[in-house]
């Protein structure tokens, strides 16, 4: 707490002090004001080294301590105080907005390519791999005693030898070739598992890192406020060159912006062998990381994460890593299912308010709500040039398993929704017709939810309907019926089946507007938003398949026609 003062009472008085400085002097005074913060960023980090020293365990103020020294330190060069000028924190300086560092500069590349680390800008790193190697350790100290003394002794005898790589005359790598040739392979596979399990554990830490520093960089760069990194290949460090440094019409950019479509491909590689499960378990480390760093969190919350961080590491530690049979194609695409539902469902949406929001700072427009310069699509199950189990039954088994996992999220979302929307007054004359025309529901006066109610049972008709055409295909992959789920949706045999998206849109789009007419923009600005922005991304069928055929399957075809049409083969 004494830190966080500090901190807040030297940025108000160094504020004061350039604000009242003539323009003659500024240049000058902004100089020594950097320095001071050098000064005193330098006083921090000597006190988090000390400070840090005496705890078993990284601290939320401590990290965050370590982490904004990382602004005085993150550059060695001659004139500190003039490249923390001239970069600040991540971001662009106030006098120059064409040199902002790239999404791949020093400070955000990958660990393995850093050329060296520096104790005091990357000590919450540090101190989060440290804590991470520690609960394996005590892992596999427990159930392995023979491992562990094997990876203990791999480990020092590594880390010597990369300490001293010129020095032949030591013995370290005589020893490792010795404790290779010792080793028996039982023993031999559990230390190549736990070393595969702590690089794991490091780039999660990295993840988290990458993270840290950019949140921490947009703190201090207060001159450029907004919600998106301010870095040169992300939007908003394009955006800001565009119009600092080439002139451009912000409403070009706007025009360019919510016209462009940037659609990336999924894709199922056959040496992809790491299981979902095991992915899933090192992303969840990353967030406990993140969690572990709230300043408000109660000593019985700290311990109880860390208490949830060592039971994924010992369960990642008795799981297999990898997979031993080879996936059909039905359970690629059903892992390629699973990236939308577990990540792209919330971290798209999640964009586009942001990249709102960004427009609305940079711009001074607000994006359409139904704008989606992202898109998605997929050739897993389609790829028949490349597979011969990729037949056109699995081809039908693929896509109608994608529009019933795209019918259950948004029937999942509309449910939600429903309970949200409870307004009984106020609304548009389209949103009136829009009820009107629904002819049985229990909703007589809350109008949304007669709607969405009616969305709802055309999903489930949906969802049923896929499932039928799935209990005719052999060997589907296994899925939960809805009978239970959706029984209380009485009617849904009587309404027609969502196929297209625009079924869902713009019933969607008439709610929102309504919203909006009537002096709810907040709550339209809510999860009716979120819930456009998916329709408008993924569809009634999650992502487009693409059909990759082999070459002479369409020779063929086209020759059929031909020689029916008679103009020869």
């Amino acid at each position: 707490q004494a830190w966080r003062k500090s901190r807040a009472i030297q940025y108000y008085l160094l504020t004061l002090i350039f604000r009242n400085t003539p323009d003659p002097q500024q240049q000058s005074v902004k100089n020594n004001l950097h320095t001071m913060r050098l000064n005193f960023s330098l006083l921090l980090a000597a006190a988090a080294t000390a400070l840090a020293s005496a705890h078993n365990t990284p601290s939320a103020p401590l990290a965050s301590l370590a982490s904004a020294s990382k602004r005085a330190f993150i550059t060695k060069k001659k004139n500190a105080a003039t490249e923390i000028m001239a970069v600040p924190s991540g971001g662009a300086a106030v006098d120059d907005i064409t040199h902002l560092p790239s999404g791949g500069s020093a400070e955000s590349q990958p660990l393995s390519q850093a050329p060296d680390l520096d104790e005091v800008a990357d000590a919450p790193l540090i101190a989060d791999i440290e804590m991470l190697s520690g609960m394996l350790a005590e892992v596999i100290k427990k159930e392995n005693p023979t491992v562990y003394d094997y990876y203990t002794r791999f480990r020092q005898l590594g880390m010597d030898r990369a300490a001293n790589p010129n020095d032949v005359d030591q013995p370290w790598f005589e020893e490792m070739k010795q404790l290779a040739h010792d080793i028996t392979p039982r023993d031999a596979l559990g230390v190549m598992k736990t070393f595969s399990i702590a690089l794991n554990l490091v780039n999660a830490a990295e993840v988290h890192h990458r993270m840290r520093l950019v949140r921490e960089n947009d703190k201090v760069d207060g001159a450029h406020v907004g919600p998106l990194p301010m870095v040169e290949d992300s939007i908003r460090g394009t955006m800001e060159i565009l119009l600092n440094k080439d002139g451009a019409d912000p409403e070009k950019i706007f025009e360019k912006l919510t016209t462009q479509k940037c659609e990336i491909v999924l894709t199922a590689h056959p040496t992809e062998v790491n299981r979902k499960t095991i992915l899933r378990k090192y992303r969840n480390i990353s967030e406990l990381l993140e969690y572990l760093e709230r300043p408000e969190l109660h000593p019985f919350e700290r311990a109880e994460a860390f208490n949830r961080l060592r039971g994924i590491i010992a369960a990642i530690w008795g799981s297999d890593e990898i997979r031993r049979n080879k996936p059909t194609v039905q359970k690629e695409a059903a892992g390629g299912n699973a990236v939308i539902e577990s990540v792209l469902w919330d971290a798209v949406p999640s964009y586009l308010r942001k990249l709102d929001a960004q427009c609305r700072v940079t711009l001074g427009k607000k994006l359409p709500v139904d704008t989606a310069p992202i898109k998605f699509a997929s050739w897993i199950g389609g790829d028949r040039d490349g597979n011969p189990n990729c037949t056109p039954e699995v081809t039908l088994e693929v896509v109608t398993h994608q529009r019933l996992r795209a019918a259950k999220l948004f029937l999942n979302e509309l449910n939600v929704l429903y309970s949200e929307l409870a307004i009984s007054s106020r609304f548009s004359e389209k949103l009136l017709e829009l009820a009107a025309s629904v002819v049985e529901s229990d909703d007589k006066i809350e109008k949304y939810r007669r709607v969405i109610g009616h969305l709802r049972k055309r999903l489930v008709r949906t969802v049923k309907d896929c499932e039928a055409k799935l209990n005719q295909i052999n060997q589907s992959v296994h899925f939960a019926s809805s009978e239970q789920a959706f029984g209380a949706l009485s009617g849904w045999d009587d309404v027609e089946p969502i196929l297209k998206s625009e079924d869902l849109l713009e019933p969607l789009k008439v709610i929102y507007d309504s919203l909006v007419e009537t002096g709810y923009e907040l709550v339209a600005d809510g999860h009716v938003s979120d819930i456009i922005r998916r329709v408008a991304v993924f569809g009634m069928t999650l992502v487009p398949l693409d059909i990759r055929e082999e070459s002479t399957r369409h020779t063929l075809a086209l020759d059929a026609i031909t020689r029916h049409l008679g103009i020869g083969s």
